[in-house]
């Protein structure tokens, strides 16, 4: 039955996976109105998302309040990584998925939006993938 729950928990992670994976994609080709705001703020909301499912759907057993923080935890630091310029660095954010994954620019208006795509997976996590029955888990 466990093995069941962490295979349907996954699957589901996946679908939310296909959902916002091409959006945040999109939002860093977006050129209409808002495109700084959507490149920008709505790209670190999805930013959040998407690794707090991409960890679900890998390790489906783990907490998700656990995973919903560390990868808050993980993106405010690279947030911060972002005011460090060395020649490697700057050499991994010269290519497509270099930038998309450490970004260039510190601002702190990221991290409200980082606390909501924090918040927003959590309930979609809690909504979509039920936990077991382990005390660990019944207490997020």
């Amino acid at each position: 039955m466990q093995h069941e729950r962490g295979t349907t928990n996954r699957g589901r992670c996946l679908a939310v996976l296909a959902v916002v994976t091409p959006l945040g994609l999109l939002s860093k080709f977006y050129s209409g109105p808002g495109s700084t705001w959507v490149a920008s703020q709505a790209g670190g909301f999805l930013y959040v998302v998407f690794w707090v499912f991409v960890v679900l759907a890998l390790f489906p057993r783990l907490s998700r309040l656990s995973v919903t923080l560390a990868v808050a935890i993980a993106t405010s630091v690279l947030e911060f990584v972002q005011l460090w310029h060395p020649p490697f660095l700057e050499r991994i954010r010269s290519s497509f998925i270099g930038h998309a994954v450490l970004g260039s620019t510190f601002a702190w208006s990221d991290f409200p939006y980082y606390a909501v795509g924090a918040l927003a997976a959590y309930a979609v996590a809690r909504t979509i993938a039920p936990a077991g029955r382990r005390a660990s888990q019944t207490r997020e």
